[in-house]
């Protein structure tokens, strides 16, 4: 898998192309050339929202093409912080979102982050 791409952690795809879609599994702020997760709450949400931009880079999509979200977060108390950063890397009209506070995350993330896109 490219290096722009983090390794899964767990037995599973870290995204899969279905017809006109493409699903990429929960992603968390892992720097993909170190598989090391980032320190804070920023850093790992910018680094989810670039890991899924390589991800849709790769399909030939952006992140116009996503057409939903599922946002997990550690501390619901967060939502807010997240929100800022998530704003600067969608346009208008917003995919559709979820997002539930979880009693933990791989690796003790703070932060998750789904996404299907649409070609």
């Amino acid at each position: 898998m490219s290096n722009l791409i983090p390794k899964a952690v767990g037995p599973y795809s870290a995204y899969r192309v279905v017809d006109d879609y493409v699903y990429i599994s929960g992603q968390i702020g892992l720097d993909p050339e170190t598989n090391e997760l980032e320190l804070d709450l920023s850093s790992q949400t910018k680094r989810i929202l670039e890991n899924i931009k390589n991800i849709l880079a790769k399909e030939n999509l952006t992140m116009d093409n996503v057409i939903k979200t599922t946002v997990l977060l550690s501390d619901i108390h967060d939502f807010v912080p997240v929100n800022e950063i998530y704003m600067t890397y969608f346009n208008e009209p917003y995919p559709a979102r979820s997002a539930f506070a979880v009693k933990d995350l791989p690796k003790g993330a703070l932060v998750e982050i789904e996404v299907i896109a649409h070609r």
